[in-house]
């Protein structure tokens, strides 16, 4: 005869607490299906319920010798498959943030990233072609948008007259606009101002 099915919650309660492996195992079949329920009925999952009440066994075991549920076996049960239920809910908001977070990240700064490649690459091209411009003409060029010297200044820097600046900023600027086009040249305008 099974004595172990006769006891009351209390008891097995007590028989648990002793480290009786029969008593945790009537209580397991005592209660899984009813906590099963319970945990389907919060999730409307059923591996998660099946988890539930695997982890609320499990630690029932593991805490078995300081665990102090009283005389309410049954609401010590339920209240832990719900507690189970609540924190694994607020860990899926949490982890459903911070991947929403990453994902935000990543995408930031994937655009950020290749909008400062695409413009090192287009400065590195744009100044390799001013390299290649004639010395005096480069040297124009530099102080006017480099530097941001007006044709004035550049003149008496450069010991020529403003027309001979003017001009030489002319046929710069057309060598550079025919390499890369009205709208490199337009960015180039910008970048260089």
């Amino acid at each position: 005869m099974n004595t172990y099915g006769n006891m009351s919650d209390a008891a097995l309660a007590d028989l648990l607490r002793s480290g009786d492996r029969s008593a945790f195992e009537e209580i397991y079949h005592r209660f899984k299906f009813i906590l099963h329920n319970h945990a389907w009925q919060k999730t409307r999952d059923e591996e998660e319920a099946k988890d539930a009440i695997q982890e609320v066994f499990t630690s029932l075991w593991a805490k078995r010798d300081t665990i102090n549920v009283g005389s309410n076996l049954a609401g010590y049960l339920y209240a832990s498959v719900r507690n189970h239920i609540l924190n694994n809910i607020a860990h899926k908001e949490v982890q459903d943030k911070y991947l929403t977070s990453i994902r935000r990240f990543t995408e930031e700064q994937t655009v950020i990233t290749d909008h400062r490649v695409r413009e090192n690459l287009f400065t590195a091209l744009i100044e390799k072609e001013i390299a290649a411009l004639p010395p005096r003409m480069r040297e124009v060029f530099e102080l006017s948008r480099k530097h941001h010297l007006s044709h004035k200044e550049i003149a008496q820097i450069m010991g020529t007259t403003e027309q001979t600046v003017k001009k030489q900023m002319t046929v710069a600027l057309k060598a550079l606009r025919r390499k890369f086009g009205v709208m490199t040249w337009v960015l180039l305008y910008f970048f260089y101002r």
